[in-house]
């Protein structure tokens, strides 16, 4: 585009641009599409037709444990049942979602016309569908799907592995390329594109968390190609890594896959940090207390994770000072956590604030995401840890940080953009009912886990002795309320698209930052000359 519609200081060459480089009709829009805008969309509409997928997959755990015995699946298939859930939960679900938050959100809030590498974008969206297309078709092969849980432990996914675990580790490898070339982008587009005046330190915190998540990605994402790797070499290739038949060691796969798995989990977290320090301000009707600190909390978090690894080995046999070491680092991790806690709670100290859906769904991630991070303090402990390890404990631990963690905070952040991006407001008191029927439902889910777990229910059976009866059956009737009210969600959002109360470009009147100085819905090509910065450009 040439700079005479800058320089003349007229629009029209600008709604030519517009008029002529708007988006392709029909299927081709979507295949080819380079706008950051539309392979943001898809990669939100990827991750909520995972998260049905695997939530379907969670009601078939949780309708088995219902009652004590066999009713429903085969322990085999319920093996697959708990594996599947878990990974595409994780690399399908959660991790696609905030990279399609990332993907809409980033250009628009440092003044970007569009991500730095727009090709690379649209190939590691469409590569996507394929790797999960592959995973999920081993529920159809003869062998069966992959049935040794979502950390793949050996010798379980090499030894004794259905042959289908091939399909698995190619399609693993598929997910681990799309998540590097997301997060080179991301980072390629915050350091080269931010607008004039926008310093690393006046970056909106969601900007801030997924540029710290992009370069956990980049470190651990090989480390997960190499262990995958390994295991494809010692089930075809007659190598040893894992065997200890042939000199391996199984606990080496445990270092390799958890030195990648705990930053993993910082990496489904921290931008849920971010979206919620975007929306808790805005709905206080105040500045976030301790921008600095926060970043600071955030990089203090992200180096910590990759010296935490073995807290999830306690009871591998570590020697003493291994133990320690990983104790004291774990319970460190507490600190800059809490820093971030406490300064969303002094942020809504005294603001005036409302209760719109993004803001319920943002204060209850505070509440509940606490609670999960004081049980995983007690998993922490070393030999505490030897009683909870591998109950149902843990189970209730890491869901409370990852359900009102990481899957709370996708939806507040899409609650909270939804006007920005349909032009649209969404159904407020549907919006609420959701929150509701969502929080009631993954607290009669989660909470009664904690207590199965210190009477001592394993995780991963498909039945179990009579005493648990009574929490198990509690836990899945808040399964199926929980699970039923996504679809709550899936109506609303669909609403919203087809039509509802125009929007203002602020939406929300005490929102700040470059997003909201562009019309709703969002043109196009947003930024076609760098914005001028507001006054209030973080808060």
């Amino acid at each position: 585009m040439s700079n005479v519609g800058i320089l003349d200081g007229h629009d029209t060459h600008h709604d030519d641009h517009d008029h002529h480089h708007g988006p392709a009709k029909g299927i081709t829009r979507w295949l080819y599409t380079t706008n950051h805008k539309d392979i943001g969309s898809l990669y939100l509409w990827f991750s909520l037709a995972m998260f049905l997928l695997g939530g379907s997959f969670a009601l078939i755990i949780r309708l088995e444990l219902f009652q004590p015995g066999l009713q429903f699946v085969q322990p085999d298939f319920f093996n697959q049942m708990t594996t599947m859930h878990g990974l595409v939960m994780v690399f399908g679900a959660v991790m696609p979602a905030f990279v399609g938050l990332a993907n809409w959100m980033i250009p628009m809030m440092i003044g970007a016309p569009d991500m730095a590498l727009p090709r690379m974008n649209n190939w590691s969206f469409w590569i996507l569908p394929f790797a999960f297309a592959m995973l999920a078709s081993t529920l159809l092969m003869e062998a069966g799907a992959p049935n040794f849980g979502w950390t793949f432990y050996a010798p379980l996914s090499t030894t004794y592995a259905p042959e289908t675990v091939t399909f698995f580790i190619f399609a693993i490898h598929i997910m681990g390329a799309s998540s590097i070339m997301g997060s080179i982008n991301i980072i390629a587009t915050i350091q080269n594109l931010r607008a004039p005046g926008m310093t690393y330190m006046k970056m909106p915190l969601f900007v801030w968390t997924w540029l710290i998540t992009a370069y956990l990605l980049i470190a651990v994402m090989p480390v997960l190609a190499g262990v995958v790797t390994m295991m494809l070499f010692d089930i075809h290739f007659g190598t040893s890594f894992f065997n200890a038949a042939g000199g391996g060691d199984p606990v080496l796969f445990q270092h390799v896959f958890w030195f990648f798995g705990h930053p993993e989990v910082y990496i489904m977290i921290l931008p849920a940090f971010g979206i919620i320090s975007e929306i808790i301000p805005t709905f206080s009707r105040k500045r976030l207390f301790g921008y600095d600190s926060m970043v600071y909390a955030t990089s203090s978090i992200a180096f910590l994770s990759f010296i935490v690894w073995a807290h999830h080995m306690f009871t591998t046999g570590m020697p003493l000072a291994g133990e320690l070491f990983f104790m004291y680092a774990t319970m460190m991790i507490a600190v800059p956590t809490g820093v971030k806690v406490f300064n969303w709670i002094s942020t809504m100290f005294k603001g005036s604030i409302t209760f719109e859906t993004p803001m319920l769904f943002a204060i209850a991630f505070v509440v509940l995401f606490t609670m999960g991070g004081f049980t995983g303090l007690m998993l922490a402990i070393a030999p505490a840890d030897f009683q909870y390890h591998d109950t149902y404990f843990v189970v209730a631990h890491f869901h409370y940080v990852l359900v009102p963690g990481a899957v709370f905070s996708i939806m507040a952040g899409a609650y909270y953009w939804l006007p920005k991006w349909t032009g649209n407001m969404f159904d407020e008191n549907l919006g609420k009912l959701h929150f509701w029927l969502s929080f009631v439902g993954i607290n009669i889910l989660f909470f009664p886990q904690h207590f199965l777990g210190l009477a001592g229910m394993p995780r991963r059976i498909p039945d179990y002795a009579l005493q648990f009866a009574d929490y198990n059956m509690i836990s899945s009737i808040g399964a199926f309320l929980f699970g039923f009210s996504q679809l709550l969600f899936v109506f609303i959002v669909i609403k919203c698209i087809r039509g509802g109360k125009q929007a203002s470009s602020e939406v929300w009147e005490s929102s700040h930052g470059l997003e909201w100085t562009v019309p709703s819905p969002a043109p196009y090509h947003t930024f076609t000359t760098p914005p001028e910065l507001p006054k209030r450009v973080h808060s």
